[in-house]
């Protein structure tokens, strides 16, 4: 086994070496740091510590701990996650955050407009990012009335260090989890206590721990007991089942409907983000810049009000919404999942990374974008006819004398911006106001990507809108003042 391994690495080879094991190099060519000739004997040094690595963390106080060098992708599918808190840094620690992310601040400002980074900057800044990285990847606290029905996976990450993921429910365990961390709205102050404590006063319990699915000596089973099916036969079996139950769906659209449909409005409306059977959804989307007038626009209202109607048809009790569902007739059906499938649509700008991190490329943004105006031209969108007017706060005073400028000549023409371009930016901005007011005018980043111009706006005569994804490049046209038809939940 090469030393670059991570179970090598983990290990480290002065404990390999200090065991009695052998490590060969090459004299002549690079060999990366050698190769370790006795595997049989690393491989029991890595089960070794990593058990020992186990029983620290089981000592917190988890009901059990599943350890392995790796685990398979898709391990942890099917269990409930606990959300935990980032333990508080110190007085110390907040002060070498704010130093280094200052630093990192001043850095990358220096050079943002650079086609390429210094080697020592690019070097400085991967530095940064990791120690940033190691504050915010700390161990997070966990109540301690949910840690005794939870447990921990153990491993090694790809770079050969220890890899603790803590907070998993088993599904044989989820009834006793929430039967005693759930408040009872029925039972008042008899609720339990689930507040207080975290691993630094643990309950007194002694984790299971379980290396590479076997189980410890003491819990050995009894040749005589009909043992559990294995897992590794139980995986194969299932995938038979779950393939046969994939082709039966595809051939009953109705029921794929009101399984998609139910699982959306668990999303959406339960809020329990519990694994199903069908694993698609919408990721709802947050909008990180949000300026006071947004809750109160017509968008956020109409959002607002037609949710709170559908949760109050809906029934309270998430196992009575497939019988729910099924009977709701088609048009409703198609307006539930149009308002649920909703939450995912994302035209937000965002800064594109050039780093090549985990961010959005141009690109992706740009994909994002094209796709944003189909969907709007598709729905016959205009952010002028929904209510949005520039004013002082939401635009005019954000942005410079020339723009403002500008507005008021592409809204009114060149007379008009003549009559406010002597005028302080300040009351500027509250003249372009009163002046763009009935325009219908709109920034750039809330037209389509084939913008009319201002007078085209108010043409009745423009051109019907394209059906979606028909490819046709039509220009929008103006929304007639009439309501689409909209399905009601059955009563």
């Amino acid at each position: 086994m090469r030393a670059s391994d991570k179970r090598a690495r983990f290990v480290g080879l002065a404990a390999y070496e200090a065991a009695g094991g052998n490590v060969l190099r090459d004299l002549f060519e690079e060999d990366g740091g050698g190769w370790l000739e006795d595997v049989a004997l690393l491989e029991r040094l890595v089960a070794d510590k990593l058990r020992m690595e186990a029983e620290t963390v089981g000592a917190e106080g988890w009901k059990w701990i599943e350890v392995a060098a790796t685990f398979p992708y898709g391990h942890d599918h099917g269990l409930r996650r606990l959300e935990g808190v980032p333990a508080n840094l110190t007085s110390e620690e907040q002060a070498s955050v704010d130093t280094l992310q200052a630093e990192y601040d001043t850095l990358q400002a220096k050079y943002e407009d650079a086609d390429e980074l210094p080697n020592e900057v690019d070097a400085r800044l991967g530095e940064i990012e990791e120690a940033l990285a190691a504050f915010e990847n700390r161990a997070d606290v966990f109540k301690s009335a949910e840690i005794v029905h939870a447990g921990a996976f153990v491993s090694i990450d790809g770079e050969g260090a220890l890899q603790v993921e803590r907070g998993y429910v088993r599904r044989e365990d989820e009834a006793a989890f929430v039967a005693t961390t759930v408040p009872d709205p029925e039972a008042g102050a008899a609720t339990p206590d689930v507040d207080g404590g975290d691993q630094s006063a643990p309950p007194s319990q002694r984790a299971t721990i379980r290396m590479a699915g076997q189980a410890g000596p003491d819990e050995e089973d009894d040749d005589d007991a009909i043992r559990p099916l294995p897992d590794r036969l139980v995986m194969e079996l299932t995938a038979h089942r779950t393939l046969a139950l994939r082709d039966a769906v595809a051939c009953h659209p109705q029921v794929a409907m009101t399984a998609f449909l139910h699982k959306l409005c668990v999303d959406a409306f339960y809020q329990t983000y519990t694994p199903g059977c069908l694993e698609a959804g919408v990721r709802h989307v947050q909008l990180p810049g949000q300026t006071p007038d947004l809750k109160e626009s017509h968008s956020a209202k109409s959002i607002a009000d037609r949710h709170a109607a559908w949760k109050a048809d809906m029934p309270t009790d998430e196992q009575a919404l497939w019988d729910w569902l099924v009977v709701l007739e088609d048009a409703s059906r198609l307006a539930l999942l149009a308002h649920c499938a909703s939450f995912g649509v994302n035209a937000l700008f965002e800064k594109v990374d050039r780093y090549g991190g985990s961010g959005v490329t141009a690109h992706g943004l740009q994909r994002r974008f094209d796709q944003a105006d189909r969907l709007a031209r598709a729905v016959n969108l205009d952010m002028a006819e929904v209510g949005w007017r520039p004013t002082v706060d939401n635009y005019l005073g954000r942005v410079t004398k020339s723009r403002i400028l500008e507005a008021v000549r592409e809204a009114k023409g060149d007379a008009a911006g003549q009559l406010i371009d002597h005028l302080k930016k300040s009351e500027m901005a509250k003249e372009a106001e009163r002046l763009l007011e009935d325009t219908r005018w709109l920034p750039e980043p809330l037209r389509l990507s084939e913008m009319q111009s201002p007078a085209d706006l108010t043409d009745s005569s423009a051109q019907p809108l394209p059906e979606f994804l028909s490819g046709d490049e039509g220009q929008t046209t103006e929304v007639d003042g009439t309501e689409p038809a909209q399905a009601v939940a059955a009563e």
